[in-house]
Order: C-alpha cells, then sequence, then structure tokens
C-alpha cells in the first residue's frame, strides 16, 4: 500500500506540472482560428515521451517512480487528445472541413513524426 501512495504522488505531482506547462503554451497561443497552441502540445508531448522513454529506458538509472512522474503524470496531464477531439468537432460544424482534416491528419502523422524523432535522438545520445 505504501508502494501506491508513492506511485499516486508521483503521478500526481508530474500532473500538476504539466498542466500548469499546457495551460501556459495554449495560453500563449489562443485566439488564433487554428489550434496552434493544442497541435504544438501534443507534437511536442510525443517528441518528449518518445526521447524520455528511450533515454530512460536504456541509460539513464532513476527510480520507477520518477519514471511515472514524467512519463505519465507530466505527460499525461501536458497533451490532450479530448481538447485535439473537441477543436476538431469545432472546425467542422463551423464549416471548416479542410481545415479540420489537416489537423486531425496532420496531428496524427506529425505526432508520429514526432515520437521518431525524439526516441532516434535519444538513441543518438548513446552514441
Amino acid at each position: 500500500m505504501k508502494k501506491v501512495f508513492w506511485e499516486c504522488l508521483a503521478v500526481g505531482g508530474g500532473g500538476f506540472i504539466g498542466t500548469l506547462a499546457r495551460f501556459l503554451v495554449a495560453r500563449l497561443f489562443s485566439g488564433s482560428p487554428f489550434p496552434v497552441g493544442t497541435m504544438l502540445i501534443n507534437l511536442s508531448g510525443s517528441l518528449f515521451l518518445g526521447w524520455f522513454a528511450t533515454v530512460a529506458g536504456n541509460r539513464l538509472p532513476m527510480s520507477e517512480n520518477l519514471r511515472l512522474a514524467v512519463a505519465v503524470g507530466f505527460v499525461g496531464a501536458y497533451t490532450t487528445f479530448s481538447t485535439y477531439m473537441f477543436e476538431s468537432n469545432r472546425m467542422l460544424e463551423d464549416g471548416a472541413g479542410l481545415r479540420a482534416m489537416f489537423y486531425i491528419l496532420g496531428s496524427v502523422m506529425l505526432g508520429l513524426l514526432a515520437v521518431r524523432l525524439g526516441v532516434i535522438l535519444g538513441h543518438r545520445m548513446n552514441g
């Protein structure tokens, strides 16, 4: 039970920081007709998670609680699928179908590329 408590605390702490980071980045891009903030958040989160999982999994000695805090707490709270879907739906409702499709497909394709780039960067750090 004590282990679960510390895991929850780690995820919650990382989530707190990730939520604040998401709020601040989204706020920088508020008012844009295209959801730049959410797309940037999800792409940078994908890049970071790919890099972190590669480096943490192979080279960096760290506790499991730190891994949970960063990968589950921080990145999980920083990135946001529900906002991505809500914004996509709003564009479709507003008659901006082409913009919505660019956002949906662009986020998926660029997100996968961002994860791959993070993994590649993580492997290159190993030498």
